[in-house]
């Protein structure tokens, strides 16, 4: 049995158990969500099409993880403006596994995610029995190590792309395609001079490119703007 479902402004046809990559959909992974706008349903030679939906008909499927597609790049440049716009955009997606297609009305059946709570909770009870035999001598020595690991952990994930120079800060927002807020931005990761930015290597472009929200295009112009600020 098959169905021709709509959803992301696109039509996708299903069967059960298909693994399908949709526009994003609420919900986290093991909930079930519903897709009530069913264009045809078909068992063989006997397919049965809506005008625009069929009615009674809908397809329930299992949210099997949220994640983001492939960066696509947008690139606009202004002829003898020297003005150009780089910007890279990855797309929320949902991955879903087709439950099942019901007609006539009928209501779809038992959740998996209630499946696995119930089944957490059957295990749940042998958990405390183990943390009776643990030592009590060694659990505290675990508890006083714990907090130095998550706040190393903390301070690395926080720290600065690069360390600032000594010094005033040079005003970066007179780069053309700096503004107030990427000048902060960059502050903030420790680049505060033109020299930084004119010194700036490849690897370094690729390192802001990953963790700011400016493309290797834009920083490059930055830096050739730079150079002659620092020369």
């Amino acid at each position: 049995m098959f169905a021709v479902i709509k959803t992301g402004g696109k039509q996708y046809r299903v069967a059960t158990d298909d693994v399908l990559t949709l526009e994003k959909l609420d919900g986290d992974a093991g909930e079930m969500v519903e897709f009530n706008e069913v264009l045809a349903v078909g068992d063989g030679d006997d397919v049965t099409i809506g005008s625009p939906r069929v009615d009674g008909a809908m397809v329930t499927a299992e949210v099997v993880t949220q994640g983001r597609g492939k960066k696509v790049i947008a690139f606009k440049k202004r002829r003898r403006q020297n003005s150009r716009r780089k910007r890279g955009h990855r797309q929320y997606l949902t991955t879903v596994r087709i439950s099942e297609i019901l007609t006539g009305g009928a209501k779809p059946s038992g959740k998996p995610a209630a499946r696995k709570a119930a089944a957490a909770a059957d295990a749940a009870p042998a958990k405390p029995e183990k943390a009776e035999k643990a030592s009590p001598a060694k659990a505290p020595a675990k508890d006083d190590k714990a907090p130095a690991k998550d706040d190393t952990a903390t301070s690395a994930s926080d720290a600065p792309l690069f360390t600032a120079p000594e010094g005033e800060k040079d005003k970066l927002t007179e780069i053309k395609g700096i503004g107030p807020v990427a000048e902060r931005q960059l502050n903030e990761q420790g680049i505060t001079t033109f020299a930084q930015i004119a010194a700036l290597s490849a690897d370094d472009i690729a390192r802001i490119d990953e963790a700011m929200p400016f493309s290797a295009a834009q920083i490059e112009d930055w830096q050739a703007q730079a150079k002659q600020m620092a020369g």
